[in-house]
This record gives structure tokens, C-alpha cells and sequence, in this order.
């Protein structure tokens, strides 16, 4: 089960690619001590950016989630999946300013580098791979726009884009999508109990179960209050 995950995970670590992440922006001489201290602040969130990626893809159980959504082992059904949690790291960020923002532009950044490595990984033919991504990045911005409506909207609403974008339409069993629902719901709840600056400082994020073995251990939260800002 999940061979395709475990391929991946074996032959592709995303910190084969650290190094571009000193390159993203770089800042010119020029721009003295100020240049110098932002690029110390940007250089910490590019890093912390990383981490949370990097706690979309290695920190995420995709075997439960191809089990149980009934999901094809796939590399279209690991980008779902990765673009949901990447998805909720983004509506997390958002809420955190200027910095929060510019670290999402990042996260995205870092996805799409690990989206290529993997498929040079699997051997696809550098020309599809391109083919491949630019319909990966007009589903993903769509997804993003659904997802946004989801969540300030009622279960309803978000379960309509789940059905639409995670599910592309074919669920045909209304427990996965209520599973879905209840997940994204109780995981927004803990990433909004975590302070913004910590995440700021050092990314770092954990994925509560899909399914919970205490559900008493959800988090009881007030209902936040999300922005509908783009990236």
C-alpha cells in the first residue's frame, strides 16, 4: 500500500534543494545596513517557510488518507493531499501580516521546486513534466479560491469544495466528505491555538490524526475570524 509514497520518500529529500532558498530574493549591496537587517528577517522566514513545507509533506500520513478517502496511489493523489495541508498553512499565515504573507509566497515557492523534484524522480519526460505543471498551477490556484470560500462559509460549503477539488467530483460517500470536513475544521482550530510568531520564527507544524483516537482531545476554540486576502 502506498508504494508510490514511500518511492518518494526514499529517493527525494527536499533538503536536496536548501540551498535555493538563499537565492529567492536576493538584496543588492547597495541597500546598506537596512538591506542587510531585512535580509537577516527575510532569511529566517524563508527558513521557517521550509519547515512548514516540509511538515506538509513528511508530517502528513498519506497511507491513512489514501485508505480512507479511498484514494488511488498516485503522484496526482499525493499533490491533493499536499496542496490541502499546504492550503491550511496559508489561511494560518495570511492571518499574521505582512511577514505572514511573504512567508506564504515562499511555502509556494518551496512547493512547486518539490513538485518537479519528485517527478524528475519518477522519470517524467521533462516535456510533460512542464505540461504537467502549468495544469498543476491553474488547479491549484483554483483549488485555493474554492478552499477560501469553503472555509468562510458552513459545513455545507466547505464540503462542496472538498467534492470539487479533493475529490475531483467522485465521492460518492458522504462519511469521507464529513471526515474531510471534520479534519480540516478541528486542524484550523490547533494550527490558530499556535502563536503567530513562533511560526514566524520556526514553521514548525504538526497534523492532528484524520481520524481521532480521543476525540476529547479537539481543541474547544473560539471560531477565528479569516481574511479572504490572496497571496
Amino acid at each position: 500500500m502506498a508504494l508510490l509514497v514511500r518511492v518518494l520518500r526514499n529517493q527525494t529529500s527536499i533538503f536536496q534543494w536548501v540551498p535555493v532558498c538563499s537565492q529567492l530574493i536576493p538584496v543588492s549591496p547597495t541597500q546598506g545596513q537596512w538591506g542587510r537587517a531585512l535580509s537577516g528577517t527575510s532569511q529566517k522566514i524563508k527558513i521557517a517557510a521550509l519547515r512548514m513545507y516540509t511538515s506538509c509533506v513528511e508530517k502528513t500520513d498519506f497511507e491513512e488518507f489514501f485508505l480512507r478517502c479511498q484514494m488511488p496511489d498516485t503522484f496526482n493523489s499525493w499533490f491533493l493531499i499536499t496542496l490541502l495541508h499546504v492550503w491550511m498553512c496559508l489561511v494560518r499565515m495570511k492571518q499574521e501580516g505582512r511577514s505572514g504573507k511573504y512567508m506564504c509566497r515562499i511555502i509556494v515557492h518551496f512547493m512547486w521546486e518539490d513538485v518537479q523534484q519528485r517527478g524528475r524522480v519518477m522519470g517524467v519526460n521533462p516535456y510533460i513534466l512542464k505540461k504537467n505543471m502549468i495544469l498543476m498551477t491553474d488547479n491549484f490556484y483554483a483549488a485555493i479560491l474554492g478552499y477560501d470560500e469553503g472555509i468562510l462559509s458552513d459545513d455545507h460549503g466547505l464540503a462542496a469544495a472538498l467534492w470539487r477539488t479533493f475529490f475531483n467530483r467522485k465521492c460518492e460517500d458522504p462519511r469521507q466528505l464529513e471526515l474531510l470536513v471534520e479534519y480540516v475544521r478541528k486542524q484550523m482550530q490547533y494550527l490558530d491555538s499556535i502563536n503567530g510568531e513562533d511560526l514566524l520564527l520556526t514553521g514548525e507544524v504538526s497534523w492532528r490524526p484524520l481520524v481521532e483516537k480521543n476525540p476529547q482531545s479537539i481543541l474547544k476554540l473560539h471560531s477565528p475570524t479569516y481574511n479572504d486576502e490572496g497571496l
